[in-house]
């Protein structure tokens, strides 16, 4: 590997136009490289992926307008001290995706541009490698069971026999009152057995939870999720 991926183009304080035009250029075909990784298999909204396309150039630009003046530095780092973020938190890979961005965006700004290229295509590609592989993910055959029962109903070893008969696993997630006290909701992580009758087992719940809402469904990761 040539030394010269890991050298600046930069001279500390200093720029030309040209090497403007090549770290913001970079900057930019790196974002749309990390946005274009993060589309493959993933839930996305068009202002996230507008975001990771342009925050690279964003950062870059900072850099480069404070590369070697310490009061600008000191200055830009209040400014962003004064930033709250009110969103909801986001998903792990979305806070991975903004820092990846962060950090190219760094790497250009210092006038590194084959390390920002390098670190690019290589994080973006174990990303999508691993969205193939579909390394970390939950177990297809996982369904959430949501029960809803009475709260005068003892709830602990009511449905076991029923479970050992249709289901191969299963697991009580969360237990939480609803509608002011009234009853408690019941989440359950179930892997049912192969070849069973979906109605039948509901049929054979409801007749255990008083006839109340019974639902079976595939779990679904939310966007609050890390």
């Amino acid at each position: 590997m040539p030394d010269s991926i890991f050298t600046t183009i930069l001279t500390t304080g200093t720029f030309t136009a040209s090497e403007f035009v090549i770290v913001t250029l970079t900057a930019f075909v790196c974002g749309l490289i990390i946005a274009a990784a993060y589309m493959f298999r993933n839930h996305y909204s068009k202002s996230f992926i507008v975001t990771l396309v342009l925050l690279p150039a964003i950062v870059e630009l900072v850099i480069i307008m404070v590369n070697g003046n310490i009061g600008a530095g000191v200055a830009v780092a209040g400014a962003f001290s004064l930033v709250r973020f009110r969103s909801v938190p986001g998903r792990g890979q979305e806070i991975a995706g903004i820092f990846l961005a962060m950090a190219v965006g760094l790497a250009a700004g210092m006038g590194y541009i084959g390390i920002a290229v390098m670190f690019t295509v290589v994080v973006s590609g174990l990303g999508v490698l691993m969205n193939l592989l579909r390394f970390g993910a939950e177990d297809k055959g996982i369904r959430r069971l949501r029960i809803m029962i009475p709260e005068n109903l003892d709830y602990e070893g009511r449905f076991e026999e029923v479970f050992n008969k249709y289901l191969r696993e299963y697991n009580y997630d969360e237990v939480r009152t609803a509608n002011m006290g009234s009853m408690y909701k019941l989440t359950l992580s179930v892997i049912p057995k192969e070849h069973i009758s979906t109605r039948e087992f509901l049929d054979e719940m409801r007749t255990l939870n008083g006839n109340l809402d019974i639902s079976l469904g595939r779990a679904v990761e939310t966007q609050e999720a890390l």
